[in-house]
């Protein structure tokens, strides 16, 4: 039954990763989900409750990424392109940090999605604007996509996983992560000046670039969101309907100057891929519940010392990278939740298995969905990744990065 479970995983992400065709991930997902419940691997019971869960997590998920294309629809990320294009000066280490700080906040406000498929491809155009090699800005997009998703729950579906199994408001939890975030940042960008010093040293060329005029109505609609989510707490309303609302509030401009329609608006919010999830929910829950959970239940730490927040960060990196991101941390807050006296997953080992599922996947193709999307993207733009490059860009900056956002976290655990 255990190696029917894994089994059952393994494949549904095989077939997430390669994508034969171009099939959606449900398509092997919901027939894992049906097999696993006809095989006992998880009581019907058992997989109502795991979707049950889950659903909030998922309308949460389906209405920040309608507003990430809605602010792309509405020309947020052509007017980001041309500040950071202008405000580099045609300098590769300029342009660096502005991508760094650009791609921080836009992860960490509108997800890693629209960091890999709005904000790339924006990049990569305004370094061949400015005559800069493209390369280290491409690479950046991907670390940044993940570990700059470390902020808000609505910055990665594993925050919102997290999110959900921790219990604490949303200002909190932005709160707790802020300090994690922010060093993980850092730590990147200083790997990233070194090891692209030739690549940044370039100059560009002397062409002027026509200024965007800035999108006011919707950069002011996506900071009223933003300030929602904080007070959304305080006024006990869930962070979904606040999502909703912003939502809602940028598809009424959008519509009526005939950006986008309706129906693309449900298209980007990827149904297939919100049941993806949901199923792979159930497939997890196989595992959570059998020999496996029990087993990682009873061998996590306990304690929220420094020490146990480094073996949880690094285990669930080291998981990560095994199995994916998205199911580890299913495993991890299930597992985590069980070892609890009370039934409720440790704030500061949850956050702290965060760190890991988060900034793990810099180091391989496999630890997370957004950077295999990232692959086709810079793909298709004529700036295709190098496993030599990643691979060596992930070892210099993953250990470095997890070590100081999980110190980073103990410090804020203890504010």
């Amino acid at each position: 039954m255990t190696a029917l479970a894994v089994l059952l995983v393994l494949g549904v992400l095989a077939f997430a990763i390669i994508r034969p065709r171009g099939l959606p991930e449900c398509v092997a997902a919901l027939p894992a989900a049906v097999l696993a419940i006809y095989a006992g691997l998880v009581t019907p019971v058992q997989a109502r409750l795991a979707v049950a869960d889950m659903l909030p997590t998922v309308g949460f998920l389906a209405a920040v990424l309608a507003l990430a294309h809605l602010a792309d629809a509405l020309g947020v990320f052509r007017w980001l392109a041309s500040v950071l294009g202008r405000s580099s000066r045609r300098d590769g280490h300029r342009l660096l940090t502005f991508v760094f700080v650009a791609g921080a906040v836009t992860t960490a406000a509108l997800s890693l999605d629209a960091t890999v498929v709005l904000l790339t491809p924006a990049l990569l155009a305004t370094a061949r604007q400015e005559g800069l090699v493209a390369r280290p800005y491409s690479y950046a997009s991907v670390h940044l996509s993940n570990s700059a998703s470390l902020l808000m729950p609505v910055s990665n579906l594993t925050n919102l996983l997290a999110f959900s199994a921790v219990g604490v408001s949303f200002l909190h939890f932005t709160a707790l992560m802020a300090l994690p975030w922010l060093v993980a940042v850092v730590v990147e960008l200083l790997v990233f000046r070194w090891f692209f010093a030739r690549d940044l040293d370039r100059p560009g060329h002397d062409d002027t670039v026509a200024p965007v005029p800035a999108p006011r109505v919707a950069l002011t609609i996506l900071g009223l969101t933003l300030a929602g989510f904080a007070v959304s707490g305080f006024a006990g309303i869930e962070p979904v309907w606040v999502a909703g609302a912003g939502a809602v509030a940028l598809a009424v401009p959008a519509l009526a100057r005939r950006r986008t329609r309706v129906r693309r608006i449900v298209r980007e919010t990827t149904p297939e891929f919100l049941l993806f999830v949901l199923a792979l929910g159930v497939v997890v829950a196989g595992i959570s519940h059998g020999p496996l959970g029990r087993l990682l239940a009873d061998h996590l730490p306990s304690g929220t010392g420094f020490v146990d927040l480094l073996i949880v960060a690094v285990g669930a990196a080291v998981l990560a990278n095994v199995v994916n991101n998205l199911p580890a941390i299913m495993m991890l807050t299930a597992a985590l939740g069980a070892a609890a006296p009370s039934g409720a997953a440790t704030t500061g080992l949850v956050l702290a298995a965060l760190i890991g599922v988060n900034i793990g996947p810099n180091l391989t193709y496999v630890g997370s969905l957004a950077t295999m999307l990232w692959r086709r993207v810079v793909a298709a733009r004529g700036e295709p990744a190098r496993l030599s490059t990643f691979t060596r860009l992930g070892l210099l900056t993953t250990p470095a990065a997890l070590l100081a956002a999980t110190a980073a976290l103990w410090l804020a655990l203890q504010i």
